[in-house]
């Protein structure tokens, strides 16, 4: 393992842009929903200011514009990634062999809904991995960047944050586990880092490593 450390007692693993390549998927379905609803918002732009975060930051973006999006806004939003995904998403390349060499405990700690991160690990096979061992921003009162998620699934895992390494694709991500005390690993290896720098933008954020290939999983 990097960095000269032991192996951690827990991985926390992000969902999407980790263990499935969802985000270019996600962004294409909030700007169709939200150009139905008269909101102009391109993928890109869409990946730029959401990747990592809760539905609850997207409403947010907007009453910060003063805007309100209709009530049935997210529930549209919702059904349309589901229905997606299931005829869509898959799993990022290697992690299932990542999952099933690897000893160390693990849970998935993600922005999503509790159904959309258990649809995305039921169509790609990645299931059997976690169990329930699920953990979402539905659950905390903050979302990433802060810490509470990750700070909920370690407690909920029993295990230390000092001893707890998360793989993370976004900066709120990377942000949120380094508040909690937790060793971060970027991963950049989803569809939506083709095009952009992203050992840069994660190290930046604080990335104690960042990696490409789940091949490379444990580095050299």
């Amino acid at each position: 393992m990097d960095q000269g450390r032991p192996r951690p007692d827990l991985i926390i693993f992000d969902c999407d842009g980790v263990l499935v390549d969802s985000e270019l998927l996600s962004c294409r379905c909030l700007s169709e929903v939200l150009a139905e609803f008269g909101f102009q918002l391109g993928a890109a732009q869409a990946l730029e200011l959401f990747l990592g975060r809760s539905t609850k930051a997207i409403e947010q973006h907007y009453r910060d514009l003063g805007h309100t999006l209709p009530d049935d806004f997210l529930p549209r939003l919702k059904a349309r990634v589901l229905e997606t995904f299931a005829g869509a998403l898959q799993p990022i390349p290697g992690v299932d062999t990542v999952l099933s060499e690897s000893e160390t405990p693990r849970c998935v700690a993600s922005s999503s809904d509790l159904d959309r991160v258990s649809l995305s690990l039921d169509v790609t096979g990645l299931a059997p991995h976690f169990g329930g061992r699920l953990y979402t921003a539905q659950m905390v009162r903050h979302g990433k960047p802060a810490p509470d998620l990750f700070l909920h699934a370690a407690g909920k895992m029993q295990t230390d944050p000092a001893r707890t390494l998360v793989i993370e694709d976004s900066i709120s991500g990377v942000q949120a586990a380094k508040a909690a005390g937790m060793m971060v690993w970027g991963f950049v290896g989803g569809g939506h880092y083709r095009a952009r720098d992203g050992r840069a933008i994660l190290s930046a954020a604080g990335a104690d490593r960042v990696f490409a290939r789940m091949s490379d999983f444990w580095g050299a």
